[in-house]
C-alpha cells in the first residue's frame, strides 16, 4: 500500500507541478502587465475604481399623454 501511495504521489506531483509552474508565470505576467498599465494610464484606474462605487443610471420612463413631446398625429387620449 505504501508503495502504491509512493508512486501516485510522484506521477501527480509529476503531472500536476508544470501546471502550477506555468499557471503562476501565467498570472505573474499578467499582473505586470495590469501594473504597467496603470502606471501609463493613471486617470484611466482611477476611473475604473470611481466606476465600481457609482450607481447604474436609471431606466428609462415612457412620457405621460401630455408630455409635449407627444407626436401631434397620436392625438389625446
Amino acid at each position: 500500500m505504501g508503495d502504491l501511495l509512493q508512486k501516485l504521489a510522484g506521477f501527480s506531483l509529476v503531472l500536476l507541478l508544470p501546471f502550477v509552474i506555468v499557471g503562476g508565470a501565467l498570472f505573474t505576467l499578467f499582473a505586470v502587465g495590469a501594473l504597467f498599465e496603470a502606471a501609463d494610464h493613471p486617470h484611466e484606474l482611477r476611473g475604473r475604481i470611481d466606476g465600481l462605487f457609482r450607481r447604474p443610471p436609471r431606466a428609462a420612463r415612457l412620457p405621460g399623454p401630455d408630455h409635449y413631446y407627444r407626436p401631434y398625429w397620436a392625438g389625446r387620449s
